[in-house]
């Protein structure tokens, strides 16, 4: 008996998608495989689409990346409510909650090293943030500058930690510091050779809140010159 001829694949355009989609798959795919895993074609390939048809959404990775960045912080970030009354306690409690949402998200840590890719959804955190520094009695520049200072040490202790569990969880060898801390000679570093058994301990813990009130603290104090 014949087989039926095999049907015949259409032609035309491919289906219709949305940004929601786009957002919904690109955020499954870093989650799962990493940001370096994200491509246009990749992204195209799982919805059923194609990558020209993705440029008619967004503009390009970087933008993508821009688009997770905010539906995450949408979704996460909780403004307190009502904000704290003393301003420094203000710039604390907007300084820490970016650190909880971004910390909770692996994927993040990648995206935070290009400095110029913010989220509009943590925008009023940032507002809290000059806001306390301007009426804690610095000027507007020296405010944002202080800013810029704050969210160095946030993304810093996000990439550091981050980066330092993910070896931990593939590789269980020895680091090169290990190595180095162990053959530490005590005559001429004595302080280093007495902290070396404690070191990785005391570095890999949670500090963000006690560093971020001596910045605070230092950012307060400071008279330019």
């Amino acid at each position: 008996m014949p087989r039926p001829p095999a049907p015949r694949k259409t032609t035309g355009r491919p289906a219709r998608i949305s940004r929601e989609e786009i957002i919904r798959t690109a955020r499954r795919i870093v989650t799962e495989d990493g940001v370096d895993r994200l491509t246009m074609r990749r992204l195209a390939t799982e919805i059923g689409s194609t990558p020209m048809a993705l440029y008619h959404h967004v503009r390009d990775k970087e933008e993508l990346l821009l688009l997770l960045l905010d539906d995450h912080a949408a979704r996460s970030l909780r403004r307190p409510e009502p904000p704290p009354a003393d301003p420094r306690d203000r710039v604390l409690a907007a300084a820490t909650a970016i650190h909880e949402v971004l910390a909770a998200c692996p994927w993040i840590v990648e995206v935070l090293t290009a400095d110029d890719l913010m989220s509009t959804s943590a925008l009023w955190f940032v507002e809290q943030i000059v806001a306390g520094l301007t009426e804690s009695g610095l000027s507007l520049d020296e405010a944002v500058r202080g800013y810029r200072t704050i969210w160095y040490y946030t993304a810093g202790e996000i990439l550091v930690h981050a980066t330092s569990a993910r070896r931990r969880t593939t590789d269980d060898r020895p680091t090169y510091r290990d190595q180095v801390f162990a053959a530490l000679d005590p005559a001429e570093l004595p302080l280093l050779s007495r902290a070396a058994p404690r070191w990785t301990p005391l570095t890999a813990e949670d500090t963000y809140e006690q560093g971020l009130r001596a910045l605070l603290t230092g950012l307060l104090n400071h008279t330019p010159a």
